[in-house]
């Protein structure tokens, strides 16, 4: 439907998955005129009661993210048991694919973009466990697509390469982070143009060029100083690039995610970003 749905993440990044702090999202994306959100159903509410929760404000759940470490804190077999209860309740939200991602390896959270302390043996394990995940949710009606993300086991070109052209797209589509992609020094545009085929999603992300060519600020000191993530359109990221790139025939939604607001406030930087999106993906997009 390539719908433009909104990420709540700057909402309840600091203050919490509460549904008070949903409910301001919510309320704000519906004033705004999103009509899609990121599909994340709270611990202890069952998918139909979070369907009619954001109903009310309009809103229709959107592509959401299956995240693991893909390391040795986690085991195979209870990463894909945590895969088949998502699968349910994103299935149950009438969704069809999902993003699968890491980024929870400390030394890259300390030292981000620049593939610290990797590790081929760490590597081949995580692509092997994410094999597993991948084709568990297939199996329970999901698509799984690669979502690229600075801080985990996969955040460098290398790295993402291996692990789309290892598993292939029979097990794995792609769904990547634009902001992301361009932290680590990967240009968008010729990425998507590599796995066209598999594209099943897209985060629209910008970035400011302040921390791209080496930082020795950590993921979290670098996001928390507002020149990391920018509203689409005061970065660098080449959208006219990236939006020939994507091919006519892709049939997901465009999903905005501006982690922390370059504004004010984060109102503002969805009002900003949405009228962005609605300009800028004009023809691409349906109401």
């Amino acid at each position: 439907m390539n719908r433009i749905a909104a990420n709540p993440i700057p909402y309840w990044a600091n203050a919490g998955k509460t549904k008070e702090v949903f409910d301001e999202a919510f309320a704000d994306f519906h004033a705004i005129g999103f009509t899609a959100v990121k599909a994340d159903v709270p611990e202890g509410m069952t998918a139909a009661d979070y369907r009619a929760w954001i109903g009310k404000y309009g809103l229709a759940p959107s592509l959401s993210l299956f995240n693991s470490p893909f390391d040795d804190t986690v085991t195979a077999a209870g990463e894909v048991e945590k895969a088949k209860r998502f699968a349910a309740d994103q299935v149950a939200l009438g969704l069809d694919r999902t993003m699968v991602s890491s980024m929870a390896v400390p030394a890259r959270l300390e030292q981000p973009a620049v593939g610290a302390a990797f590790d081929e043996s760490r590597l081949t394990r995580a692509i092997d466990m994410c094999g597993e995940v991948c084709r568990a949710l297939a199996a329970e009606g999901l698509r799984p697509l690669h979502h690229s993300h600075i801080g985990g086991v996969f955040e460098t070109e290398l790295e993402i390469t291996r692990l789309l052209d290892d598993l292939g797209p029979d097990v794995i589509g792609f769904g990547p982070d634009t902001g992301h992609l361009r932290w680590a020094g990967i240009e968008p545009a010729a990425f998507i143009r590599r796995y066209a085929d598999r594209l099943g999603g897209i985060h629209i992300k910008d970035v400011f060029p302040d921390h791209l060519s080496g930082s020795a600020l950590s993921y979290r000191e670098a996001t928390a100083s507002k020149r990391l993530w920018a509203e689409p359109g005061l970065g660098v990221v080449d959208f006219g690039a990236v939006l020939e790139a994507i091919p006519a025939s892709y049939d997901g939604d465009f999903m905005i995610e501006v982690d922390e607001p370059s504004v004010a406030s984060k109102l503002e930087s969805h009002e900003m970003s949405f009228a962005w999106a609605r300009r800028v993906l004009a023809g691409r997009y349906t109401e």
